[in-house]
């Protein structure tokens, strides 16, 4: 008996896609990267002071950053592995080697340390100490954003 459509013709196979497994396995990827993504975040742990400051503004060069944690080690965004501590005369050889400009119209890239609150202010002071002599005009400080508590009145 040959299958009949309801025109009274001969019955043709639909080809359609089933998006049922699609539809799975995109749900399962994306429950993956939602639990995968807070993960994935990297860097040191630094309190930062909190004050009111004036933020660089963005079309400036990527900025040369110092990270002088609570235990005194010192950390440079651009270098191999910005996680990993590195000693003084490393940061100075970077250091230097950043800020050596060959083109007198270019200006130079700011410099920052950002110190943690519990960090000794004798390294943050030498982390200053150290960019300079590697070539640093002037060095900023970063520091949190956020209010600052209001016992502290400004006279």
């Amino acid at each position: 008996m040959a299958l009949l459509n309801h025109r009274g013709g001969p019955r043709r196979p639909m080809a359609e896609i089933n998006v049922v497994p699609f539809i799975d396995v995109m749900l399962v990827l994306l429950v993956i990267f939602m639990v995968t993504t807070p993960l994935l975040t990297q860097g040191i742990k630094i309190d930062l002071p909190k004050t009111e400051a004036k933020a660089i503004p963005p079309e400036q060069k990527e900025p040369l950053i110092v990270t002088v944690d609570a235990a005194g080690n010192y950390y440079l965004n651009i270098s191999e592995k910005p996680n990993q501590a590195i000693t003084e005369q490393t940061l100075s050889y970077l250091a230097s080697q950043q800020l050596s400009s060959k083109d007198p119209t270019d200006t130079q890239r700011p410099v920052l340390v950002r110190g943690d609150k519990e960090a000794n202010y004798g390294k943050v002071v030498e982390a200053m100490v150290l960019l300079q002599k590697a070539g640093a005009k002037s060095v900023g400080l970063i520091t949190d954003p956020s209010q600052l508590d209001h016992a502290v009145k400004k006279g």
